[in-house]
């Protein structure tokens, strides 16, 4: 499913191939330019993440991991980033841009409070590991790319060309992935009759229609 649809789903697992956005402080600016965000809806946003990174003002191609054909790899991708990732404004276009661009889980070693609570409100998993295992996984991926990467919320353990890493997330929003919970749209339209019954009991909103 795509994230932001209204619908609940159970997020346990993600399994895609890897992708290395290294650096610290990597901000929503350089995920997405405000330019980009006068569009009504996210749709098209994907094409234009990390776009002044990615591309010359006259659209060539800079050298870009996005740009890399050893990370272009059809289906879903991993990310795998450094420190503070997603600071800067709290534009939930940042998370968006990069769902759209395929990017269907983040590993890193830590993350900015607004832009992970962005992520987890569409279902996009934010994961971390130490700095040490960070470098070592990036290592190993640059090494050879050509495999998937599973990230498992339920034993919490994250596995690449046969290693495994001990991943971390927040209980709370570890159990919201895996429940369904974190889809607020989803759980709105599951209890539309309970929603409907109150409403109709509520002196000021008698003769709403839906």
């Amino acid at each position: 499913m795509s994230a932001g649809e209204s619908q609940q789903a159970v997020v346990d697992s993600v399994t895609g191939r890897p992708i290395p956005l290294p650096g610290n402080d990597i901000d929503t600016d350089q995920i997405i330019p405000a330019r980009y965000m006068t569009a009504v809806t996210f749709d098209g946003l994907g094409q234009h993440a990390f776009q002044d990174l990615r591309f010359e003002q006259d659209g060539q191609p800079k050298a870009h991991p996005m740009n890399d054909p050893r990370f272009r790899a059809k289906g879903p991708r991993v990310a795998i980033v450094n420190k503070n990732f997603g600071c800067g404004s709290s534009r939930e276009h940042a998370p968006q841009a990069l769902w759209r661009w395929g990017v269907h889980a983040l590993v890193g070693e830590s993350y900015a409070d607004i832009f992970f609570n962005n992520c987890v409100a569409m279902g996009l998993p934010c994961v971390t590991m130490s700095e040490a295992e960070i470098e070592r996984l990036m290592a190993s991926v640059n090494e050879d790319p050509d495999h998937d990467l599973v990230v498992s919320l339920a034993t919490m353990m994250l596995t690449y060309r046969h290693q495994s890493y001990a991943i971390e997330m927040p209980e709370g929003a570890r159990k919201r992935l895996r429940t369904g919970a974190w889809d607020a749209t989803g759980q709105l339209v599951q209890a539309l009759p309970q929603v409907r019954e109150i409403a109709g009991r509520l002196p000021y909103v008698q003769g709403f229609r839906s």
